[in-house]
């Protein structure tokens, strides 16, 4: 058992509770490993109605992310404990996108990256004001995990690929207002809704009882402040390739546009157009494993890659926020260079146990 995440059984409700308040409870693969553990044993449990997803109470964000030093330091020698992570990982996502019960999670505070792969995937995700939402990994040389091929080309439009190859921000209301969450609650109701989870009989339609709790607690979703910039998003994060998309932004008469051209133009280019093909290849995915497939194979090689390693030492390591990435420009990429990520693993591909 992981001191960073509690898994219990509460009446009828799975809880799972991240409890590594210093790493904003970042996921590790101890952590990973015990979520789907309870999640395999809940599964068929007749006494599990619901699970509900929350980090401990009185500590700061909801999930930061993975364990990006770790997959690093991994990668800088022969991979093996980021690959396993990243198989466990993956494995655990796909168990909450197949799990046949209600899946709550409250995104009360910083969800990105590996948080996000924890609970975009459930059935009922809750935003505050307080959740503040991105997947930043072009910045760091990874790319946009965690089942991000998979629900970002689904969002609406092309707001997936403007997430993924900017690493946007979404604040508050906006993550509901995009799909990445289900419903909007102020975080002063948060103690009022787990009364009424705790108080609740699950027992005989769950999903129902747990809509019926939720529409007597969250507010309307506001039009979202990224509403003005719509039009230019659909538009522009439309082609099939990344200098495409750039040249769209560039020609546009907008200063928002022109602004983000220059921040996809400061990300590892190689990554952008990793995570550009991942979502493309990602929509046309017939089944979610199939999609955890591909970025398995994906990240099997991008955690020794030039860019990442690069990318944390600028980032998280130095912290000089100037990283030399190789190739220097998107037009520097070659088709190879991108499609070398996504080549099988033969006897290493990525198996679904669930």
């Amino acid at each position: 058992m992981s001191a960073d995440v509690s898994t219990k059984v509460t009446g009828r409700i799975g809880r799972i509770t991240l409890t590594r308040p210093s790493a904003l409870h970042a996921l590790n693969t101890p952590m990973c490993a015990q979520i789907l553990a309870a999640l395999t044993a809940w599964k068929t449990d007749p006494a599990i109605h619901l699970v509900w997803i929350d980090h401990q109470d009185g500590t700061r964000g909801f999930c930061s992310g993975g364990d990006i030093r770790m997959l690093a330091e991994s990668g800088a020698g022969d991979a093996s404990e980021a690959r396993d992570f990243f198989r466990t990982e993956y494995r655990m996502n796909a168990a909450l996108k197949a799990f046949p019960k209600p899946v709550l999670a409250i995104l009360d505070g910083v969800t990105m990256g590996g948080g996000v792969g924890l609970s975009v995937h459930g059935s009922h995700r809750i935003a505050t004001e307080r959740t503040l939402f991105a997947m930043p990994e072009t910045g760091i040389g990874l790319f946009p995990d965690v089942g991000g091929g998979w629900f970002l080309p689904r969002l609406e439009g092309q707001l997936g690929t403007w997430l993924a190859l900017t690493g946007a921000r979404l604040k508050g209301a906006d993550v509901a207002a995009a799909g990445v969450a289900t419903h909007y609650l102020p975080s002063e109701r948060v103690p009022a809704l787990a009364k009424n989870l705790e108080a609740a009989d699950f027992s005989v339609d769950a999903t129902a009882m747990l809509d019926d709790i939720l529409r007597g607690l969250t507010h309307a979703v506001p039009a979202p402040s990224y509403g003005a910039h719509r039009e230019t998003i659909h538009r522009c994060f439309g082609g099939q390739t990344a200098e495409g998309i750039v040249a769209a932004l560039e020609a546009d008469p907008g200063d928002w546009a022109r602004g983000e051209a220059a921040t996809i133009r400061a990300k590892s280019p190689e990554t952008v157009k990793v995570a550009l093909r991942q979502l493309r290849e990602g929509a046309r995915c017939e089944t979610f494993e199939d999609n955890m497939r591909m970025e398995f194979r994906i990240g099997w090689r991008k955690v020794q890659s030039h860019d990442f390693q690069e990318g944390v030492r600028a980032v998280i390591i130095d912290k000089d926020n100037a990283p030399a990435w190789s190739p220097a420009r998107l037009e520097d990429v070659s088709e190879a260079d991108v499609a070398k990520y996504f080549a099988p693993l033969g006897d290493d591909e990525l198996a679904f146990p669930f």
